[in-house]
């Protein structure tokens, strides 16, 4: 990074360590578009309410809707831990428990939902990424995922970042020490799905990983790096793998995409859904089209491509990708208008967009038609 980028950074810092937020979010979208540091006033047209950096390891995201400036010093977002089933009705309404799980001399808590009584069947699990600054019960509260959990009958698991790994609570997806399989974040994350898939005799077939943001770059990580684990993925405004190996190529990558190219056609890329707003300031929608480039070339021919409108109005085009079997690879959503928040969420928790199409339903409906090789859709 240049010097007037390294400028542009500690000023942003210094502002934001200060709770002044709107000219930290002026900065870091001087940072993000390679602008020289002349004014910290907000740029007019640009909308102040999200935006990011990546810094001295970390990545910040800004949401200055529900954000206050202690939220800078790495403080989960301000939503009480609760049950999301309370009072949907008689009997059994499931429970969202802690619980922590230590590898590698590394310890990370979590929140379980666990739904309501199946009688002994297997039931699937979705694991569940958050952003940076939020933590389970926020994340759980923005998607909705727990109450869709206790309808359909599913676990949720939301492991969660530690400060000390992450000043914000990012996921270090930057990081080449947290990129491959039996290290880091990665294996820890894959060793405490596989506890909880132990100790609540989950369904192996039916395993999913989801995140947003630096969760998604971290979701795209994990899936590519333990296929037998994890049989599809949810990106939502998140990064590629291998976007980027240290801060400067995060800032890069989040700012126009990653430079390296897409390692299309893995064997191991899992079936992959992703949804992304083409007004995000804070990771640009390439990411979104080069997550989906690393299954595309297993599909055959081209996308089919729809045109929609959700119930709130917003437009977006969907692309889908099949193989030669018409088996369901690949589906990119892209949101117009939309900026870096989660599609249809609810306005209680952070990074919220209620606008748009629902993105819990749908990649619930992407994951069901997608189980581990070998199984069936449930």
């Amino acid at each position: 990074m240049n010097t007037t980028l390294n400028d542009l950074m500690r000023e942003a810092t210094r502002l934001t360590q200060s709770g002044r937020l709107t000219e930290a979010t002026a900065a870091i979208q001087q940072a993000l578009r390679g602008g020289s540091h002349a004014s910290t006033a907000p740029t007019a047209g640009v909308r102040p309410e999200v935006s990011g950096l990546v810094l001295d390891g970390c990545v910040f995201e800004v949401d200055e809707r529900r954000a206050a400036p202690a939220a800078f010093a790495g403080r989960p977002a301000d939503v009480p831990a609760r049950d999301e089933t309370a009072a949907r009705g008689p009997g059994d309404q499931g429970s969202f428990i802690s619980g922590s799980h230590t590898q590698s001399a590394r310890t990370l808590r979590y929140k379980l939902f666990v739904p309501p009584c199946q009688a002994g069947k297997p039931l699937p699990l979705v694991v569940m990424l958050h952003g940076c600054t939020q933590n389970p019960d926020d994340f759980a509260v923005g998607t909705g995922m727990n109450a869709l959990a206790h309808e359909q009958g599913f676990y949720v698991l939301y492991p969660e970042q530690a400060q000390d790994a992450n000043p914000q609570r990012c996921w270090n997806w930057f990081k080449h020490n947290h990129q491959q399989r039996g290290s880091g974040e990665p294996a820890v994350i894959a060793g405490m799905t596989q506890a909880v898939m132990k100790d609540h005799g989950i369904d192996p077939r039916r395993v999913y990983v989801v995140g947003l943001s630096a969760g998604g770059a971290m979701a795209a990580i994990v899936a590519g790096a333990y296929p037998e684990v994890f049989a599809a993925v949810g990106v939502h405004s998140g990064l590629p793998c291998g976007a980027a190996s240290n801060v400067g190529e995060a800032l890069a990558a989040m700012k126009s995409g990653s430079a390296a190219p897409a390692k299309a056609g893995s064997p191991s890329a899992p079936p992959t859904i992703v949804f992304h707003g083409d007004a995000d300031r804070t990771v640009h929608p390439r990411n979104g089209e080069q997550v989906v480039a690393a299954v595309m070339s297993r599909a055959g021919g081209a996308p089919l491509v729809e045109q929609g409108v959700s119930a709130q109005g917003q437009r977006y085009t969907r692309s889908t990708w099949r193989d030669g079997q018409g088996k369901q690879l690949a589906e990119h959503w892209l949101l117009h208008g939309a900026g870096h928040a989660w599609s249809g969420g609810d306005a209680k928790g952070s990074y919220t967009d209620a606008r748009g199409a629902d993105a819990t339903s749908e990649m619930l409906r992407f994951f069901r038609a997608n189980p581990q090789a070998g199984g069936a859709a449930a």
